[in-house]
């Protein structure tokens, strides 16, 4: 389990950034608690101790800003949900620590996001008010279920997947459970029921694997007693 950065340790780190850094770390804050809607430049330059002169020398509008909090928080995201996979050579263990990632790493990230996943906070507001921001969140969506597809289907190839896995489905089960068990903290904070969600959906994937036949079971069975 990650430790959690205390409050003296963020407003630390805080007091040691550049203004552009912390104005685009404070409206990252601002956007995933209100909104980018529900935020205003006020509130932008009060969080980042600025002036409208300090805010204006870096971006000419809230919508400038907006692309730049977006680059920062996909940044974010890849390098802490996809933190590790390297390392796995199995396209179903990537699934899982994708989904331990999104957990541990990204979702309980108070000192970026403390209002939860900033992504599902945008596709909530935008889609109907300002559907060419939305277009850019919806990249992202795309990708990650572009990415738990090919997994599945990489699975599936080698065996780590029944043969009648289907993977349009699979892909669809895991993206929701992720964008519910967001939607859900994101309201209660509560780890607890995160932590049942993420585990939810890691008992859904260990299910699409290929049920073991008596005969393999003996077999473990045998050499495990062999082993002792």
């Amino acid at each position: 389990m990650l430790k959690r950065p205390t409050r003296r340790s963020l407003i630390e780190r805080l007091s040691h950034m550049r203004l552009i850094d912390r104005i685009n770390h404070e409206s990252l804050k601002l956007f995933s608690t209100q909104g980018f809607l529900n935020t205003s430049i006020s509130d932008i330059i009060q969080a980042a101790d600025t002036s409208k002169g300090g805010f204006y020398n870096h971006y000419d509008s809230k919508e400038a800003l907006f692309y730049e909090v977006l680059a920062i928080a996909q940044s974010i995201w890849r390098e802490k949900v996809l933190y590790g996979l390297d390392e796995i050579d199995s396209p179903k263990g990537k699934i899982r620590k994708i989904l331990e990632n999104y957990r541990d790493r990204y979702l309980k990230d108070d000192f970026n996001f403390p209002g939860g996943c900033i992504f599902v906070t945008f596709s909530v507001e935008l889609d109907d008010q300002q559907p060419h921001l939305m277009k850019e969140v919806a990249k992202g969506f795309v990708g990650l279920k572009r990415m738990l597809k090919n997994l599945l289907e990489e699975g599936k190839e080698i065996g780590e997947l029944r043969a009648d896995v289907n993977t349009d489905r699979a892909t669809e089960m895991i993206f929701s459970g992720m964008i519910g068990s967001s939607v859900l903290f994101g309201v209660d904070k509560s780890t607890a029921s995160l932590d049942k969600s993420i585990n939810s959906l890691i008992l859904y994937l260990d299910g699409l694997a290929p049920t073991k036949s008596l005969v393999e079971i003996n077999i473990d069975t045998e050499d495990h007693l062999i082993e002792i």
